[in-house]
Parts: structure tokens; C-alpha cells; sequence
């Protein structure tokens, strides 16, 4: 499960270990849908009458939502935008918005929408946990209305405990994963089996003529369906995020063998049921067990949505990652939780963000019918700006004709905003909470990038040039001491401020001076062999720059050793940093405004310092300070 794997062509037992990884990973969330999906098209606030046209209609939709949004659009389409083998929609950004890039014009608004579609996202994150786990637990009530003032408080309990699990990570559990989730989709294809033996008539839903003749008769309340309709694709776009942990060929073959015929069969047995029996639309999934395995089936669907959740949980974790590597956000401390899979990692604010909101609804919507409400709005929206982002990738970079891309958005786009006009109407019930979340994302993430080129303006505009101080150091000689000086800068042509503090008031300079200059490339990985970019310069000056992927963590002191050489030997007992650390002084000249000038002085102060980020050893760094004004 490494991002290598995106760049191989797995074939026999390695093709099966990962596609049954990724069924536990990737298909965790759309694989839950069914518990809650079809009994708010009948059952929810904008659920149409139960009668055998409607049913009809509402499996049609279902079947050709999952073909054409998942089998075709991502499988198919989407999943060709690879960032060389990563997915999500940074990754796809970066692709459409290569940096150095200026940010102007049309450039700018698509660098706005995928900030936006990669802010949503943490919403959805908020949502999958606590209306999956919610709506598995609620099957208790359908055994006995005794556990009905039990859901909630379990709920909670499982939530918790899911979090709390999160710092000693998934490595231990993740091979087991796959397993359960196959033992989860067998479970859905048996019950859709026993539901479609009881009434076969059921499969003439495959006819899309049912969901054309759905719209034909139920007018606006048939668009206000799609709301709930869509609940059976919510998780795709965790198929293009994760694809770089699985590749292409894993996800497919996990699709199409086991996820799509496991859903299909489920939703028309659950359909069937209903025709049969109406009432059942209150809880359809679990009405379509028999009696001895609902308790089973509880627990399985338990264990299956704390699956899903995991995977919604890990990708936030990846995405924030990639959003601090970017540039869109402060450092934060990263925690490894597996010496073997590079992408199993632990980032303790997010997690812990995480829970308060999830455990928040729970609370504050009750069940997952009110939850639901919420559910979609996100998810949907980020899939507008994932066809848009992808249109100009076709067009920009695979120079696909105009008339291929014209007809690519026309039938996608029109989905996607079908999907959006119907989710809308649920912002009055809760579809508000995900866009303002995204919106606090967006406004954050917006105002570090946006602060960190005004402070790097700022500091260009004190800085001396290198050259300049060169010529300077040969005219007026300094006292010279034994030993290494690294002084990281974010601008490898001018003299570091670390650097003419340390002249001013130490009058002395080192042997050996390098001026170190870490940049994140707009690829999720740097080879080791291009990593380094060295130059030596005069009087015992050396500049290096260090190339990072956005899906790597910076490492020091481990590529300095890599420039070593017997001329310009980089021992790290002989070696001291000298940071630069600056002091923000909110002064109403960057242009961000008084409220964003705060946020991002306060962002600067709380972020994880340089040196547990580069991971540079403490006892050989030295700090000088500088207060400059915004």
C-alpha cells in the first residue's frame, strides 16, 4: 500500500493483496451507503410515496448513479489526472496550476476552486464518521425499541474510542481491513440475493426508461430526490485521493469485482423488499435480514462504518499533509505510525478537531435521517470542481480537442450540478454546517499562503544580495571560525537575515557557510538523485537547495549528508544552524486586512518550529529573531 505501487503494473498475488487492501481503504464509505441511502429516498424528509413505479424509478437512478459518476467519470476519466501515481484534488491542482505560476486571471480563480474543493473535504471528514457509525448503531432499534435511548450514547462511545485509537495508528489493524470489508460486501450481495429471489421483478429497474418516467410524473419532488439518490456515491472521491496508495489497476479490479455487484445486488434487493412490503422503507436494510442475524448484522455494519471512517479520517490526515507541503497551511507536527507504509500517519490538531465535531452532530442532529440532511453538499460541490479542474487538465496539458472536452463537461457537469441543485435545498437543514466549515478552511488556508508571500516580500525587500555581501566579505576581512554554518533561507539569491544578524553581533563567520534553501515541488515525490541542487560559491560559501515532494516529509540533516564531500565535508557534530524566527507585527500595510493580518500573525506563532519539522537536531540550532511588520 505505498505510492510506488501507482507506478508498477501489479499482476497475480500482488494485484490481489492490494485490490483487497483497497476494498477496505478506498470502498470503506461508498460500501456503507446502503445503510441509510434508500430509506431517505422513501423515508426521508423529501422521500417520494412507496408505490412500484417510484421504487422503480428511485433503483434506476441508483444503478446508473453508480455507473456513469463512479464507473465511468472517476474509474474511467478522473483517475488518468495522476499527479506522476498520486490522487486528490491538491494533487490534481497542482497538475492544472503548475508553480512558480502568477496568480492572476484565470490561473488564480482555478488555483480559488481547488482551495475550495480541498476545504470541503474536511467537512465531508466531519459528516462520513458520525452519520456511518449513527446510522449502524440505529439498527439496534429495529431489534427492540428498548436500545432506541442507547443509540446516541453508543454512538458516541464508538466515535471516541475511534479517535483515541488514532495515535497509535492503523498499521496493526490495516491488514485486516480488507478482510472484513469482503466479508462485509458478501454480506450485502446475500441480503440483496434473498430480497431479489422474493421478487425478481425488481431487476426491470436496469431499464433507464424507470428513471426518466420517475421524472415525468413527480416533477420538482423527484429532483428534490436526487438529494438522497446521491448518498449511494458519496464516497468516490476517495477513489482518486487514495489512488496513490493502491494504483489504477487495484482499484478497478476491486470495483468491478467486488464493490459494484455487492452494492447492485443489495440495492435491488432492498428494493424488492419494498415492493413487497412498504412499510419496511423505515429501515429497509435491516428489515431485508432475517430476525436470527440482525444482532450479527449490527455488529458487522458496526465494524464496517468504523472501517470507512478510518479511511475519511487517515485521508484528512494525507490531505493535510500535502496542504502544509504546498505552502496553504502552517507546520504542524506529523507523526509516523508505521516504520513500512509511508502514508499511515497521525497529526494530533486534526484529530482531535475531528472528534469534537463528529461527536457535535451526533448530539446535535440525533439520528442519522436528520444527519443526512447535512450529508451531500459538500461531497458534491467538490465533484463541480473536480470536473472543472479536470476539463482544463484534458484541454492544457493532453491537448484534447475542444469538442471533447465540450462534450465531457456537458454530460458530467450536468450531473454534478443535478446532484448540487438537489443538495441545496438541505442547506436550511443543516447543509449550512460542511459549507461553513469549508469556508473557515478556505479563509485560513487562503490567509497563510497570501501572508507568507507578504512576508517574503517584506524580507526580499531588507535583504542584501549575495553577491553583494561576497564582494563585502573579500573588502573587509571577519574573523573566520572553525566548523559548519547552515543558515536556511526562503530565497537562495539573497543574504539570509540569520546570516547579518550573526555578522553584526558575533563579528565572526564560519569556515564552511551554507545557504540552505528547502522547496516543495508541485510532484507528490522528488527522486533521490534530484533532491540536491549544489553550488559552491566563494570564500568558503556554499549554496543548496533541497527538493521535497508535496507527499514527503523534509528531512535535514539526512539529505545534507548526502552533499558531503572530502572538499566540503558536512560533519554534523561540527555543524550549527542559525534560524531566522520573526516576530509579526500586525501594521495595515500587507493589503490582507486588519482580521487576516491577526489570523496569520497568530497562525505564525502557533505553527511547529523549523526545527522539529526539518527535523534538525535541538542542540545545534541558534535562533535570532526579527520583528517585521505586516
Amino acid at each position: 500500500m505505498t505510492s510506488r505501487a501507482a507506478r508498477e503494473a501489479p499482476r497475480g498475488r500482488y494485484l490481489f493483496t492490494l485490490s483487497l487492501a483497497a476494498l477496505g481503504v478506498v470502498y470503506g464509505d461508498i460500501g456503507t451507503s446502503p445503510l441509510y441511502a434508500i430509506r431517505e429516498c422513501f423515508y426521508g424528509e423529501y422521500g417520494v410515496p412507496v408505490t412500484p413505479a417510484n421504487i422503480l424509478g428511485v433503483l434506476s437512478l441508483i444503478v446508473w448513479s453508480l455507473i456513469l459518476v463512479v464507473s465511468i467519470k472517476y474509474l474511467v476519466f478522473v483517475m488518468r489526472g495522476d499527479n506522476r501515481g498520486e490522487g486528490g484534488i491538491l494533487a490534481l491542482m497542482a497538475l492544472v496550476v503548475p508553480r512558480p505560476s502568477p496568480a492572476v486571471g484565470r490561473t488564480w480563480r482555478l488555483a480559488v476552486l481547488g482551495l475550495f474543493g480541498a476545504a470541503l473535504l474536511y467537512g465531508d471528514g466531519m459528516i462520513t464518521p458520525a452519520i456511518s457509525v449513527l446510522s449502524a448503531i440505529e439498527g439496534l432499534e429495529v431489534a427492540t425499541p428498548v436500545f432506541q435511548a442507547y443509540v446516541v450514547p453508543a454512538t458516541l462511545v464508538v466515535l471516541i474510542a475511534l479517535f483515541a485509537m488514532q495515535r497509535r495508528g492503523t498499521a496493526r489493524i490495516g491488514s485486516v481491513f480488507g478482510p472484513l470489508t469482503l466479508i462485509w460486501f458478501a454480506a450485502l450481495a446475500a441480503l440483496g440475493v434473498r430480497g431479489i429471489a422474493a421478487n425478481p421483478a425488481i431487476l426491470g429497474a436496469l431499464n433507464p426508461a424507470h428513471a426518466v418516467r420517475f421524472f415525468a410524473s413527480n416533477d420538482l419532488h423527484a429532483a428534490l430526490v436526487l438529494a438522497a439518490v446521491f448518498l449511494v456515491v458519496t464516497g468516490t472521491e476517495a477513489l482518486y485521493a487514495d489512488m496513490g496508495h493502491f494504483g489504477r489497476r487495484p482499484i478497478r479490479l476491486a470495483w468491478f469485482a467486488v464493490t459494484l455487484p455487492a452494492l447492485l445486488l443489495n440495492y435491488f434487493g432492498q428494493g424488492a423488499l419494498l415492493l413487497v412490503n412498504p412499510e419496511a422503507a423505515h429501515n429497509p436494510f435491516y428489515r431485508l435480514a432475517p430476525t436470527w442475524a440482525l444482532y450479527p448484522l449490527v455488529a458487522l455494519a458496526t465494524i464496517a462504518t468504523i472501517i470507512a471512517s478510518q479511511a475519511v479520517i487517515s485521508g484528512a490526515f494525507s490531505l493535510t499533509r500535502q496542504a502544509v507541503q504546498l505552502g496553504y497551511l502552517p507546520r504542524m507536527t506529523v507523526t509516523h505510525t508505521s516504520s513500512d507504509e509511508e502514508g499511515q500517519i497521525y497529526i494530533g490538531p486534526i484529530n482531535w478537531a475531528l472528534m469534537v465535531a463528529c461527536c457535535g452532530l451526533v448530539l446535535g442532529f440525533g439520528s442519522s435521517t436528520r444527519l443526512a440532511a447535512a450529508y451531500g453538499m459538500a461531497v458534491t460541490t467538490t465533484m463541480v470542481i473536480t470536473t472543472l479542474l479536470f476539463c482544463v487538465l484534458a484541454r492544457k496539458r493532453w491537448n484534447w480537442s475542444r469538442g471533447a472536452v465540450i462534450a465531457f463537461g456537458a454530460v458530467f457537469l450536468a450531473i454534478d450540478l443535478a446532484y448540487l441543485g438537489a443538495n441545496a435545498v438541505k442547506i436550511e437543514h443543516g447543509g449550512w454546517f460542511p459549507l461553513l466549515i469549508a469556508l473557515a478552511i478556505f479563509a485560513l488556508m487562503s490567509t497563510w499562503k497570501r501572508g507568507r508571500l507578504v512576508l517574503r516580500r517584506r524580507l526580499r525587500e531588507a535583504t542584501v544580495p549575495l553577491d553583494q555581501f561576497l564582494d563585502d566579505l573579500g573588502t573587509s576581512p571577519i574573523s573566520r571560525v572553525r566548523g559548519t554554518a547552515i543558515f536556511m533561507t526562503g530565497d537562495p539569491e539573497g543574504t539570509p537575515h540569520a546570516l547579518l544578524h550573526n555578522v553584526r553581533h558575533n563579528k565572526v563567520i564560519h569556515e564552511q557557510v551554507i545557504l540552505l534553501t528547502v522547496e516543495t515541488a508541485e510532484t507528490p515525490y522528488v527522486p533521490i538523485e534530484d533532491c540536491l541542487q549544489v553550488e559552491h560559491l566563494r570564500h568558503g560559501f556554499c549554496r543548496i537547495v533541497i527538493h521535497y515532494g508535496f507527499m514527503q516529509d523534509s528531512n535535514v540533516p539526512r539529505a545534507l549528508a548526502l552533499a558531503s564531500t572530502p572538499e566540503f565535508p558536512i560533519e554534523p557534530i561540527k555543524t550549527t544552524y542559525f534560524l531566522g524566527r520573526e516576530k509579526l507585527i500586525p501594521a495595515g500595510k500587507s493589503g490582507l486586512g486588519p482580521w487576516r493580518e491577526r489570523l496569520f500573525a497568530f497562525l505564525s506563532r502557533n505553527a511547529q518550529g523549523a526545527t522539529a519539522f526539518y527535523r534538525i537536531p535541538p542542540n545545534s540550532v541558534v535562533e535570532l529573531g526579527a520583528q517585521i511588520e505586516l
